[in-house]
């Protein structure tokens, strides 16, 4: 079957005039560990200047406090935790389900920044899919979902954002094979989400250098962006992005690629202003309503 290739970038819906917060997508980030209080922030921040209506931050207890005081327009749900590094436990997973599938508060689900090896998120992943719930999973969600059989676990309205290491590990080959033909490697990790069956919602983000996107159908490989995003903290910046836009009345393929043209547009006008080698993520988070302009006044 031969690819689509997808040029133009997606639009986004015009807001009604009587709109309100709860039109535009309830997100809920899943993450955060004692070292890494920041990651779950920058995903929730960037999911607010994506456009989220709501954003949520589920995290450990232990840094509850301090991650709600980096992300002030978001919300905050403490888990259980454990350990010497504070990484939520098995037992957080009633409290998820409750709040998710139950009590139905989320309408977008991203999991990964700072979450560190929470391998029992994996247990929570097939009954959000069975909901029907929207997923970006990023990071250490990627990590830990590489230590076990994932095969047609992400047959839903799910994106996947591995950098080259993460899909080496998701798929099981080396890094430089990735390199040498990324869209095949983004083709297989979505034959896997999907486990082999004809869908079009898993949606694969192969991130780097000329980011490569595909449901494996239609293939969208990105043009914006420069090296100055080879910083910590970038990637949960687009996993906010993406999850706020699959809220926006996007499907699944669109949201993935409007959010990774955005993402790299930002980091161009961080750059021309700053310079490459200064930029840091809260850069681009800095200049993603630019970036929003400057779509918008070309749409």
């Amino acid at each position: 079957m031969s690819l689509q290739e997808v040029i133009e970038v997606p639009k986004l819906p015009a807001r009604r005039i009587d709109s309100h917060k709860g039109d535009f997508g309830r997100v809920l980030v899943i993450g955060g560990s004692r070292g890494m209080i920041g990651a779950p922030a920058l995903a929730a921040n960037s999911a607010l200047r994506g456009g989220a209506g709501l954003v949520t931050m589920a995290l450990p207890e232990c840094i509850q406090p301090f991650a709600a005081t980096l992300a002030w327009c978001a919300t905050s749900l403490p888990l259980p935790w454990g350990g010497q590094e504070g990484h939520i436990v098995k037992e957080a997973l009633p409290v998820l389900i409750d709040e998710i599938v139950r009590q139905k508060k989320y309408e977008i689900v991203a999991i990964g920044p700072g979450l560190g090896p929470a391998e029992c998120i994996n247990d929570l992943v097939p009954g959000l899919v069975e909901a029907d719930i929207p997923l970006v999973l990023d990071a250490d969600a990627l990590n830990n979902l590489a230590r076990i059989d994932w095969t047609g676990m992400l047959a839903g309205k799910c994106v996947i954002t591995p950098h080259p290491g993460e899909m080496a590990r998701l798929i099981g080959r080396p890094i430089k094979q990735i390199q040498a033909d990324r869209t095949a490697a983004a083709l297989q990790a979505v034959k896997t989400m999907n486990g082999g069956r004809d869908a079009n919602q898993a949606v694969c983000v192969l991130k780097g250098h000329r980011t490569v996107v595909t449901d494996g159908k239609r293939l969208y490989v990105n043009r914006t962006g420069n090296p100055g995003m080879a910083s910590g903290g970038s990637g949960d910046v687009l996993t906010g992005l993406t999850a706020a836009l699959l809220g926006q009345q996007l499907e699944t393929f669109d949201a993935a690629v409007l959010a990774v043209y955005l993402h790299g547009l930002a980091a161009d006008l961080a750059a021309n202003d700053l310079s490459q080698p200064a930029m840091i993520a809260q850069d681009i988070l800095t200049y993603l309503p630019q970036a929003f302009t400057q779509h918008l006044a070309n749409s």
